[in-house]
């Protein structure tokens, strides 16, 4: 096989892998967002770690999925992470009481309801028992 040969095969191969990865990326996920965890139970010590922003105002941090916020009211809350129109993760804005998620614009109230955005479906919404420094969620 002379040169020309040689980078004629290499770039014919090359572009059947760029194919081949394109349609591969194309196919749909098997991965649903719009069905979080059924169950969640677990406990947060707010003085260990990331759990420290619970001790603020419009702090937040995610565990297992879930979205632990405290409102500016103090009160602690926690909905699903990901954003049910493609799965990103949501952010709390605390200054607005509502969850935001930042890849389309989707926007949810305190309670992970529908306000607007690309898709009507809410967040689900997890019960929250705060006792001292530990905040326990579950549903």
């Amino acid at each position: 096989m002379d040169r020309k040969e040689f980078f004629s095969a290499l770039g014919y191969s090359s572009g059947v892998m760029m194919i081949a990865g394109c349609l591969g990326a194309c196919k749909k996920s098997a991965v649903t967002y719009d069905t979080p965890a059924s169950t969640v139970d677990f406990t947060l010590d707010i003085n260990q770690g990331l759990n420290i922003a619970l001790k603020n105002p419009g702090g937040y941090v995610y565990s297992n999925n879930v979205i632990v916020a405290k409102t500016t009211s103090g009160d602690i809350i926690a909905v699903a992470q990901f954003c049910p129109h493609q799965g990103t993760s949501v952010q709390y804005q605390g200054d607005r009481n509502r969850f935001y998620c930042p890849n389309h614009g989707q926007l949810f109230t305190n309670t992970g309801a529908f306000i607007e955005g690309p898709t009507n479906k809410p967040l689900k919404q997890y019960t929250v028992v705060v006792t001292g420094d530990l905040v326990h969620v579950t549903g």
